[in-house]
């Protein structure tokens, strides 16, 4: 019987093997998907990247970036509004994954000859890199995603200074490599006009030589650029359409790629409301935009007559108790504009409910403040402040009236430390809903004057920086160290390097 059995045996792995050999032949032809792509190029990669990047700016952005500029406040689970912050790890999950992505669409257009991609890409690395830095401080960059073709497994962390040399320096290329050539396929964000990504790549390093004004001379080459619009084209706009050139992610109306916010449980939504910071400054000012940034107290709302509305922003930063019994509880608190949430995938939702990268109106505070501060020479400050202010509003389908501008808190006039306030001031409440970018300029300008969260736990300081991820402690714990007894101790009171702003 045991022999019958061992003789079945090798029957068994005698019919197995001569299976397979019979098949060997055919083994690739059959094992190949038909819908799968064995190739790649740099159109397929391009959408994925936009993106990813976008809605982990707008996660960021609404858990964390507007509270901590005071566009929203929390009334439930507030501990971010009190500064009581752990990891905050989607942004820099989010730019080391798609860097990757972002990597071979460079390497396939170097080995292509299609330089067109190569100037997207280079583009948004500079943004990316801008994101994670801005955020972290130091951070990998010269050897990031050098672990596949470099051997690199422990990526040194480049000081914010080199970095940022390295993000101008890809934005200067960009703009070289972006002039008259073939538009790009696969891109969300411009349609894949070349034109438009150079503007681009020029406007951004406007912001991006702004932002480190305050360490090293950067009057020189802001000069360059805006002298030579032909050369250096910028994002361009009038009173027909102010917005044309924005950089801005546009969703649809149906799934699978609707804005990140439409699909939030309610529960979750009601807990961010108005922060009374940003609403007061609104309602002080008349500013209608407040009708589209925040909707009426619920109690207020339900009547269904206009009439009757009433808005009302809570303070920042009160513990669970006071944030949510204020005014008398939530029905007396303002929610976060219908546009942004149920009616996102509605024509007037699509229109003001975007994932932005940067806009035609901030760059014209940009310009207010470089021209204010004798950086550039180059038109006017108060034509730059006033078309800002005009784009921003326009943006969400308003025009500011006449009198707006005449009042003491806008008009163009005072002192030079007061214009640029209310530059700073006019650009944060342009920048609504995009929290990070708005905490970075905070950071650097100072302005508005916020005051920390009235029941804060950080001992009465704004933060200026997240904490590292805590797996950096494990996976590149040489490289985090260094960087951290350079910079300073990890944590969220530690200024980058451009940062000398005391606030």
């Amino acid at each position: 019987m045991k022999l019958n059995i061992n003789h079945s045996r090798w029957a068994a792995i005698f019919v197995v093997v001569f299976t397979l050999s019979g098949c060997t032949d055919d083994f690739e032809e059959i094992n190949k998907n038909p819908n799968a792509p064995e190739t790649v190029t740099p159109d397929l990669l391009l959408a994925g990247v936009e993106r990813d990047l976008v809605k982990s700016v707008l996660d960021e952005t609404w858990g964390i970036g507007n509270i901590v500029i005071q566009h929203t406040a929390k009334n439930q689970f507030v501990n971010e509004d009190r500064y009581l912050w752990g990891e905050l790890n989607t942004l820099w999950t989010s730019v080391y994954d798609n860097l990757r992505d972002v990597q071979s669409m460079i390497n396939l257009a170097e080995e292509s000859g299609e330089m067109n991609y190569k100037g997207v890409a280079l583009v948004l690395r500079a943004w990316m890199f801008s994101l994670a830095t801005d955020c972290y401080g130091d951070i990998p960059y010269s050897e990031a995603t050098q672990a596949k073709l470099g051997g690199v497994y422990y990526p040194k962390y480049d000081t914010q200074q080199e970095i940022y040399n390295g993000i101008l320096s890809d934005l200067e290329e960009a703009n070289t490599l972006l002039k008259d050539v073939l538009n790009v396929k696969g891109d969300l964000i411009y349609g894949g006009n070349v034109g438009k990504w150079r503007k681009l790549a020029n406007s951004l390093r406007i912001r991006y030589l702004m932002r480190i004004s305050d360490r090293v001379e950067v009057g020189s080459t802001l000069q360059t650029i805006v002298s030579d619009p032909s050369n250096f084209p910028l994002f361009e706009g009038s009173a027909a359409d102010w917005n044309i050139d924005n950089a801005v992610y546009e969703y649809l109306a149906n799934a699978p790629d609707q804005f990140p916010l439409f699909s939030t449980r309610i529960g979750s939504f009601n807990e961010f409301r108005a922060s009374k910071t940003m609403m007061d400054k609104l309602i002080a000012l008349n500013d209608e935009r407040y009708k589209i940034f925040f909707r009426p107290t619920p109690e207020t709302e339900a009547t269904g007559s206009s009439a009757d509305d009433v808005y009302v922003g809570i303070p920042n930063g009160m513990d669970d108790v006071g944030a949510l019994t204020y005014n008398g509880g939530p029905q007396f608190q303002s929610r976060i504009g219908t546009l942004f949430y149920e009616q996102a995938n509605t024509a007037a939702g699509l229109a003001v409910a975007k994932g932005v990268v940067m806009t035609f109106a901030e760059l014209q505070f940009l310009l207010a403040e470089a021209r204010e501060k004798g950086l550039i020479t180059n038109g006017d400050a108060l034509t730059y402040y006033t078309n800002g202010i005009n784009a921003s509003f326009s943006f969400y389908g308003l025009t500011p009236p006449a009198n707006y501008f005449t009042q003491s808190a806008v008009d163009y006039s005072g002192s030079s430390p007061e214009k640029l306030e209310k530059i700073a001031t006019q650009k944060w409440i342009a920048f609504y809903y995009q929290g990070l970018e708005a905490w970075f300029d905070w950071r650097r300008t100072g302005f508005p004057a916020l005051l920390p969260a009235v029941d804060n736990q950080n001992d009465d300081r704004i933060p200026v920086r997240f904490i590292y991820p805590i797996i950096e402690q494990s996976l590149n714990a040489a490289s985090r160290s260094a960087a951290v007894s350079r910079q300073g101790p990890d944590d969220i009171n530690t200024r980058v390097w451009w940062d000398v702003n005391p606030n």
